[in-house]
């Protein structure tokens, strides 16, 4: 098509870059490569349309702003020609990989992928639209205006209010995805999901994507990117590095193991033992040894949990029974669990490198928080006095619906105090018995909303987990549902924990 650069340059003179591109498709068209050709054709348009930007000293000097059907207040005309002739080296390479590698290139919905067998894939790896990030669809109407084609956006997996889609449809749709996703990828195999967004309401609605589809988090680290976009450059209210979640399909054997000792304690350990098989054991960053946030106990509770519910059965502990076992059955370093394979290899990391572990960076925005927060730092007793400004220090901007309990409440309903007034974490046995004393005060304080009929303004989010979770065992979905829709919306979209009880509680009562 380029065998002739002196007549498409008249052409560009005389006629304009419309004219150009006309001839050039309809050159295509006719051609016997039509598909291949209409790829390369459509690569170029954004390049080379009214949106770009003009950046000097590069080789190809335009830049659209991505993501955005946007006109920039300064334009440049871009020539078609240097940008089509310098993609065909690219373009090239790119075929060849695909016919070398046996690579399959489809463009059918996530939603539904029956051109694939179960448990046929090795490996996933992923980068899900983020919500209302982007809206894929309608970015595409330069291109699709020229071929005719028009996308299916029915399962587009975005939150678009033209669309009709909030933040439930999204995470349905994400779910269905991930559905797809676990029945064709083999057991005990990995998937990754790159994620980027600000919202937390859109964080927990993939990680209950996940969750629903049978996947199993096992890390979150976060990935930068280095360059970031020109919205990260110029806001400071973008998160600047995407997330990277690892998650696996478990094995057949722990759904076999675990449905035939239902209601029996076993099944939350050999959940346990499988997941921390899982995990990273030793992780060296910039500053040192990296604390395994899976590998705490609030966490690997909230795990088990989890599986226990979307698998449809009773969960065996409650969290105080959970953690006393954790310490009997596992070993622990840094407020982290092991099994009896691992430790040696996360010792001998710790002597190698000569490094203490880094403790977690936290923030204050929640009870929950809050708690984790007093751990860190009663690992040295200490009095209310020298607690309580670090405290107020710590306290970020909450929700407006939750209510943080006073310091000192905190101590009393959580933590132990010596003879010399200085608070300190309680040893497991002791931890046992204060933990079971602050359940029974948080359900004492959730059976007062039962009582009542309003919606709730105030309140702290720990009772309503907790109420949540007995409910849970009565089998009183129909309960967690009426209590959900009198706590403002937000509360159990950026819950996790809230957000599961009440999906699948909703499921049961329609």
């Amino acid at each position: 098509y380029f065998h002739s650069e002196r007549l498409f340059h008249l052409a560009l003179v005389e006629y304009g870059i419309g004219y150009f591109l006309s001839k050039l498709y309809d050159l295509i068209c006719n051609s016997e490569y039509k598909d291949t050709l209409t790829i390369w054709f459509t690569s170029q348009l954004i390049n080379i349309s009214k949106m770009n930007r003009y950046r000097p000293a590069v080789s190809f000097p335009y830049n659209p702003l991505s993501g955005t059907l946007y006109i920039s207040s300064l334009t440049c005309e871009s020539s078609p020609y240097v940008a089509y002739s310098s993609k065909i080296a690219k373009f090239s390479k790119a075929l060849k990989d695909v016919r070398e590698k046996n690579t399959i290139i489809s463009t059918n919905s996530t939603t539904n992928l029956r051109n694939v067998l179960d448990n046929s894939i090795d490996y996933i790896f992923t980068d899900p639209p983020f919500g209302g990030n982007l809206n894929y669809s309608e970015l595409s109407y330069i291109w699709e205006s020229w071929i005719r084609v028009k996308t299916n956006n029915q399962t587009e997996a975005i939150m678009n209010p033209f669309q009709k889609k909030g933040l439930y449809e999204y995470q349905d749709l994400m779910t269905q995805c991930f559905c797809e996703y676990s029945r064709i990828l083999k057991p005990n195999r990995w998937i990754t999901i790159e994620f980027h967004n600000s919202k937390n309401a859109v964080w927990n609605a993939i990680q209950q994507g996940l969750n629903r589809a049978g996947f199993i988090v096992a890390d979150v680290r976060t990935l930068d990117k280095q360059l970031g976009t020109f919205k990260q450059a110029t806001s400071t209210s973008t998160v600047k590095q995407d997330l990277v979640i690892s998650a696996y399909k478990p094995k057949d054997s722990l759904r076999r193991d675990i449905l035939n000792n239902v209601g029996n304690a076993e099944t939350a350990w050999a959940f346990v033992r499988q997941h921390l098989d899982k995990l990273p054991v030793a992780v060296i960053g910039k500053n040192g040894l990296e604390i395994v946030t899976e590998r705490q106990d609030y966490l690997l509770f909230d795990r088990m949990v989890a599986y226990h519910i979307m698998q449809g059965i009773p969960v065996p502990l409650d969290s105080t029974d959970f953690y006393s076992g954790l310490d009997d059955k596992f070993l622990k370093r840094d407020g982290m669990y092991f099994l009896p394979d691992q430790v040696n290899e996360y010792d001998n990391a710790r002597i190698i490198h000569d490094i203490e572990p880094i403790q977690m960076a936290l923030f204050v925005t929640n009870e929950k928080s809050a708690i984790a927060w007093l751990y860190q730092q009663l690992s040295v007793p200490q009095p209310y006095s020298e607690l309580q400004p670090k405290f107020m220090q710590e306290v970020k901007t909450v929700d407006k619906y939750e209510i943080i309990p006073e310091l000192l409440v905190l101590l009393e309903e959580n933590f132990l105090q010596d003879e010399k007034g200085r608070w300190y974490v309680p040893d497991v046995k002791k931890e046992e018995d204060v933990a079971k004393l602050r359940e029974k005060k948080l359900l004492k304080e959730f059976e007062g909303f039962l009582h009542t009929k309003e919606k709730l303004r105030q309140f702290r989010s720990e009772v309503i987990r907790a109420g949540f979770a007995k409910l849970w065992k009565e089998n009183n979905y129909k309960a967690i549902v009426e209590m959900a829709e009198r706590l403002p919306e937000t509360t159990i979209q950026e819950d996790s924990n809230l957000l599961m009880y009440y999906d699948i509680s909703l499921s049961r009562v329609q």
